[in-house]
């Protein structure tokens, strides 16, 4: 062939080529680009579900809870007319509202020792970035004492309705109830040292720590969507986005109620607080689209099964995420509940409604002055109407979470818990083999879902414990896998992988532990 110049710029300039020699390529990046245009939708969907969750959770701080425990100890001291029907005073539903109450009250009277105005000067009075490295501490310790919270609650609980004719195995519920009182205390006060903060950034002249903490937001970006994530590890990072967007909320209010406090409720400051408080919120919810977006596309799909994978994951996965929310509502409102609503929200997501709830109520009574009948009135309506929203929240919420769990065809497990496995092959053996030795019935085909409901085992009843495929990946040689999940002995020393309704905050604050 005649080699020139002239001819390999002619080759150059004319050549084709055909894109559907690889059309599998193509068709997978088409479906990327359409995977990401739908994120917002899908992604808002559960966002907007589970924000309504946490405030209606929030909002019975304030309004059933002082009815309940009202009720409770109506019944504590009318108890002697009616006789000792059962054998315990009080229900351990009453037992738990009246110690939350009294937590609640004793944490508010011990806020009132705390100078918000002189925390507010002395934050104030630091530098842009020991300020900003102090936001993120504070968001920091805000994670850890959500994760212990819980369980230091869920002591007291336990320990004050525990059956007495148990062994004692617990240090007293005198003990515990101070260490929740404690707790409550020290997380209200670092709520209130994150609010402060806000509020300095709001009232910075140049706007630049505000600016700083908005950045912080997409730092958050960097640490998230170049990790491996799996199925619950986005369902995870999905609950703490949302306890934290609500979370925000609520700081937000704190903000706005200070801050018309100090220019005496001249509506006119509100407009000049609205654009900052917009450009947070929008910067939150960027910052969680383009996180989630990231995410699945990071973590790679083959491309001979992208397709059908791709619609799974948003359409499928998304909408299992929103029904498992879903069935911790509905299973809270049967008769053989085992929780509260407001605290499976919590061991769900890592809400603990309390300290905040101490917090706000501490914000209005100082910011709110109460003078006159006309004055008092108005809080009655004002409660009442707290009444109402709750109620309405609670009735819709419990309408689409009824819709939710039907449409995923989980109602079943309402009334006929199984227990949970992992799908795939040793699980289904193993659920199998379980069902064998126990005569616990499965589905028709045998198939699991993640979505099962786990039951109350007895003590003499030895637990199933299941080896997902990626644990015997990176802890045995390929040609023993058959060997263990087979061998039960075996796998009694194994850990399980989790569910869907067994993922808690004990993952949700280290949102890629597996």
């Amino acid at each position: 062939a005649d080699l020139s110049l002239l001819r390999f710029i002619s080759a150059e300039l004319t050549r084709g080529y055909f894109l559907e020699h690889n059309e599998a390529k193509y068709t997978e990046r088409r479906e990327r680009v359409y995977t990401c245009m739908r994120i917002p939708k899908e992604l808002e969907k559960l966002m907007f579900f589970g924000i309504f969750l946490c405030l209606d959770a929030f909002l019975y701080v304030f309004t059933l809870l002082p009815l309940r425990v009202f009720l409770a100890m109506f019944r504590f001291i009318t108890l002697p007319c009616y006789g000792l029907r059962d054998r315990r005073l009080l229900q351990p539903a009453q037992v738990c509202d009246i110690l939350k109450g009294v937590i609640l009250v004793i944490c508010y009277f011990m806020m009132h020792y705390v100078d918000y105005s002189m925390m507010y000067h002395l934050i104030r009075g630091q530098s842009v970035i020991k300020l900003y490295i102090i936001y993120n501490m504070l968001e920091v310790a805000d994670r850890l004492f959500s994760s212990f919270g819980q369980d230091i609650l869920d002591a007291l609980y336990w320990t004050a309705t525990e059956p007495k004719e148990r062994k004692r195995a617990h240090i007293g519920v005198i003990p515990h109830f101070f260490m929740a009182v404690l707790y409550v205390f020290l997380h209200a006060i670092l709520i209130m040292v994150q609010a402060t903060t806000l509020n300095v950034a709001f009232n910075s002249h140049n706007k630049s720590l505000l600016t700083i903490m908005m950045s912080n937001n997409f730092v958050e970006i960097k640490g998230s969507v170049f990790k491996k994530f799996e199925k619950n590890n986005l369902f995870q990072m999905s609950n703490s986005d949302i306890k934290e967007r609500f979370t925000n909320y609520v700081l937000l209010l704190i903000v706005c109620l200070r801050n018309m406090e100090q220019f005496s409720w001249n509506p006119d400051h509100l407009w000049v607080l609205f654009p900052d408080v917009c450009m947070v919120v929008a910067s939150e919810i960027a910052v969680d689209i383009v996180k989630h977006a990231f995410i699945t596309k990071f973590n790679d799909i083959t491309a001979d099964v992208v397709t059908p994978l791709i619609c799974w994951i948003f359409f499928q996965v998304y909408s299992e995420y929103r029904a498992s929310l879903a069935f911790d509502l509905v299973s809270s409102r049967q008769k053989n509940a085992y929780t509260d609503y407001s605290d499976s929200v919590s061991r769900r997501m890592g809400f603990i409604p309390l300290p905040l709830a101490v917090l706000l109520i501490r914000v209005v009574t100082s910011s709110i002055k109460v003078q006159g009948v006309l004055a008092y009135v108005c809080v009655v309506l004002f409660y009442c109407g707290l009444i109402s929203l709750k109620v309405l929240n609670s009735i819709v919420l419990l309408g689409k979470s009824c819709q939710y769990v039907k449409e995923a065809k989980m109602e079943e497990k309402l009334f006929n818990p199984v227990l949970t496995a992992t799908p795939g092959k040793s699980a289904g053996k193993q659920q199998s083999m379980f069902k064998s030795t126990q005569g616990i019935p499965t589905d028709e085909n045998g198939s699991t879902s993640v979505t099962n409901q786990p039951v109350h085992q007895k003590e003499n009843t030895p637990s199933l414990l299941v080896t997902s495929n990626s644990d015997q990946f990176l802890t045995t040689p390929d040609g023993e896998e058959k060997d263990i999940s087979q061998d039960s002995s075996e796998l009694k020393h194994r850990s399980s992988k989790k569910d869907l309704l067994e993922i808690d905050r004990f993952t949700i604050c280290g949102n890629r532990i597996d």
